[in-house]
């Protein structure tokens, strides 16, 4: 399958493509920074180009089977766009040229829930600070981009991963319709996820929830490694 990764260099979008190559895809990896790409393959292409360049978008998109958006941006207090404007241009592209499926990464924040073993201080503290006033303007793109997904005839997948950590290969996650009760997912899993999507129609537009059921931090293992590496 001919596929396409937006957001390929980062954390995620690496271990997708590594993935997706693993696999016997041919992989067209976009990212802004080609030259620190550092996957070879010969069934991978690196274009250096940025999603809000709707040229740049049209030539990763023409003749592909498949696109897939792992975008990353971090949380700040100044407004965010890239998400929504970005999958915009993704969403015209594929129209032009007539490319059908499509999945993008979005978060379990952008539709908070309590969960069941999150205990008072994630559920009443950490989680409304997160997504209400750490990562607001965040959340707040990942919906409009959820609803310009929604909004277009493609074959989508909107997959919302809860809080992000590293494993060195896939587990055996779970993904589930809707809301899923469970805190963590490990990068590797969120990778394997939208790989599978590709092959698996049960899921066309839907949104999905992916999480990890083993091997999972502890809270405070989390925030040391992800929340506090990441400020």
């Amino acid at each position: 399958m001919r596929t396409t990764v937006f957001g390929a260099n980062g954390p995620t979008g690496r271990l997708l493509t590594g993935q997706a190559l693993a696999a016997g895809h041919q992989v067209l990896a976009v990212t802004r920074n080609p030259d620190a790409f550092p996957l070879h393959h010969d069934r991978l292409e690196v274009l250096g180009g940025d999603v809000l360049d709707p040229s740049d978008v049209d030539d990763a998109v023409a003749e592909r089977d498949a696109v897939l958006s792992t975008l990353g941006v971090p949380a700040g207090k100044e407004p965010i766009s890239t998400y929504s404007r970005g999958v915009a241009n993704i969403v015209a592209a594929m129209e032009r040229h007539r490319v059908r499926r499509l999945a993008v990464v979005s978060s379990s924040g952008v539709a908070p829930h309590p969960y069941s073993d999150g205990g008072f201080l994630f559920n009443r503290v950490l989680l409304p600070y997160v997504t209400q006033v750490l990562g607001k303007t965040l959340y707040d793109d990942m919906r409009r981009m959820e609803t310009v997904v929604r909004a277009s005839d493609l074959d989508w997948t909107i997959v919302r991963p809860s809080g992000l950590y590293h494993l060195p290969s896939p587990t055996d996650y779970t993904i589930v319709e809707g809301h899923a009760d469970g805190r963590f997912t490990a990068r590797a899993d969120l990778a394997a996820s939208l790989l599978a999507l590709l092959d698996d129609d049960r899921y066309v537009r839907s949104v999905v929830s992916v999480i990890t059921t083993v091997d999972n931090p502890t809270l405070l293992q989390w925030i040391r490694s992800e929340a506090l590496a990441k400020s």
